[in-house]
């Protein structure tokens, strides 16, 4: 006798599977503790949760979304805000300063696990996260081919070139030393 398998619950596009993680839009991992990704939708909280994230850093401008401050709050999450408009010709610039300032709160592994995002995860999450990547000694060529994998099909030149010229010497002299995570080429 062959045995019958139901498949009416996966059949069923009303059936709704408690386990379902969705993760936000270009999510992926950075390094050990901290993430990137777009902006946190309700749909994606059950998997955020699952990150067991202590902090989020924003990079969005507008007032953080009332639906994600409860989240952050009844998951004990820190919100770091450090608005930046996005780097388009011919009149915004990103501050160096505020980029300073999200990239010693990255260097800080009292705030890890972290999630960085901004509205998609692409331009401005990409230039933070090259800024670290300058910061772990990675080479032009790999921060731009990580960057233009996350911000296709519109990758952005000034981006590149922020990216490019960011002085990293500010931030070193400002890190806690002891608080910095164990990454092989920050010491």
């Amino acid at each position: 006798m062959t045995p019958v398998i139901p498949t009416k619950a996966f059949d069923d596009p009303h059936m709704e599977f408690p386990e379902d993680l969705y993760p936000p839009e270009n999510f992926a991992m950075v390094c050990p503790y901290i993430y990137r990704s777009g902006m946190p939708k309700k749909r994606n909280f059950a998997f955020l949760q699952k990150l067991k994230l202590k902090s989020i850093l924003t990079l969005i401008l507008e007032e953080y979304p009332t639906q994600n401050q409860k989240f952050l709050a009844e998951n004990n999450i820190r919100l770091f805000q450090f608005g930046v408009a996005g780097n388009k010709e011919p009149f915004a610039d990103i501050p160096e300063d505020i980029m300073c300032e999200a990239l010693l709160t990255l260097m800080d592994k009292r705030n890890h696990p972290i999630l960085i995002h901004c509205n998609k995860g692409k331009h401005r999450t990409g230039c933070l996260v090259g800024c670290l990547r300058k910061l772990q000694e990675w080479s032009n060529t790999s921060i731009f081919d990580e960057y233009r994998r996350y911000s296709a099909p519109k990758s952005r030149s000034m981006d590149q070139q922020f990216i490019e010229l960011f002085d990293v010497c500010p931030v070193l002299d400002q890190v806690d030393e002891e608080n910095v995570p164990d990454w092989p080429t920050i010491k």
